[in-house]
This record gives C-alpha cells, sequence and structure tokens, in this order.
C-alpha cells in the first residue's frame, strides 16, 4: 500500500439498503460454514471447500491481515448488525478496485447482493475516492451477472481474463460502475 492510499479504518459499519456490513467477529465463527460450505460458493469462487470450522478461523484471520495491510475489506452482510447472511469484499489491485460476495444458501432471493454491493460501491466513493469499482465474474454464472446489472454495473469492453483455480479453468469478464 502506498503512503497516498487511505488505510482501512479498525472498525468498520456501513449502513443502507435496508443492510448493515459489519466486521467479521469471534461470534461469527460458527455460522461461516453455513453460509460459505455451499457447492455453488465452492464453483464460482475462490473461497476453499470444503469449508469447515478450520477454514473459518483461517478465513476470519485471513481478512483482519488483509485489512492491517490495507489490500482487502471483508464484511459480514446483515440486515440488522446481528447475524451474518454473507460477505461483501472490497480489494485494492493493480487493475483496479474489485468488489465480490457471497451470500449463504438460505438467504438468496433477497437482493442482498445487489444492496452490499452498492453499500460497498459507495464507500469505496465516498471514502477511498475512488473512480471505478469493477466486479469480475465468469458469463456463465447467472446469478452474479443478475447482480451486476441490479447493481447498475455495465459490461466493460476490456480484454477476459483466464484463469484456473481449484482445477478448474474460468474465463471472466470485467464489470464497472463509475462514481456517480
Amino acid at each position: 500500500m502506498s503512503s497516498s492510499t487511505p488505510s482501512f479504518p479498525d472498525r468498520i459499519e456501513l449502513t443502507g439498503e435496508g443492510l448493515v456490513l459489519r466486521d467479521w467477529t469471534e461470534a461469527d465463527l460458527t455460522a461461516m460454514p453455513e453460509l460459505f460450505d455451499h457447492p455453488d460458493i465452492a464453483y464460482w469462487t475462490p473461497i476453499v471447500s470444503p469449508f469447515d470450522d478450520e477454514a473459518a478461523r483461517t478465513r476470519l484471520d485471513r481478512a483482519r491481515q488483509l485489512r492491517a495491510d490495507g489490500t482487502a475489506l471483508l464484511l459480514a452482510i446483515t440486515v440488522d448488525g446481528g447475524a451474518a447472511l454473507g460477505e461483501v469484499m472490497l480489494k485494492r489491485a493493480p487493475e483496479g478496485t474489485e468488489l465480490g460476495y457471497a451470500v449463504g444458501p438460505a438467504h438468496r432471493g433477497q437482493g442482498l447482493a445487489a444492496r452490499a454491493v452498492r453499500v460497498m460501491a459507495a464507500y469505496a466513493f465516498e471514502q477511498l475516492d475512488v473512480a471505478r469499482v469493477i466486479l469480475e465474474l465468469e458469463s456463465e454464472n447467472n446469478s452474479s451477472v443478475g447482480v451486476a446489472t441490479r447493481a447498475g454495473f455495465r459490461l466493460l469492453d476490456v480484454p477476459l481474463i483466464k484463469g484456473e483455480e481449484k482445477g478448474r479453468p474460468y474465463v471472466l469478464q470485467t464489470w464497472g460502475l463509475d462514481r456517480p
């Protein structure tokens, strides 16, 4: 992180769109496997699978380290600051400020991901002075394409990102949302 890049606060809570995005805590460790140990999350995201209690501890520790490094911000998606329903991420990378999300299977269909992405994008624009946030997703991931569209993102005319993760090749499109 360069000295001109604003650091992340030690504690954060973002509100808007009927959501409270808050820090992950020790109390969330038991709920994390229920949210993240699912075939859809294993397939479409880099989150480890199977996702068990040990993976939850590792993820919480990693989230804290990434924040301390100024690299990424991982927040629990809640409606009231209580039970975590999923996660939204902001990651600083050379290609731009990337957002990501995962919503637990029991909590899908409520617009949580799109709302959380809009709240996190507003934070990036207003507090971090970012001009554009991006989502990188596979075109075949219809749920994520829907989230991008509902959150106001547009498909950018940039090269596709090709790679392999968990033994599976992928091709990512880049979607962007510019500061209003």
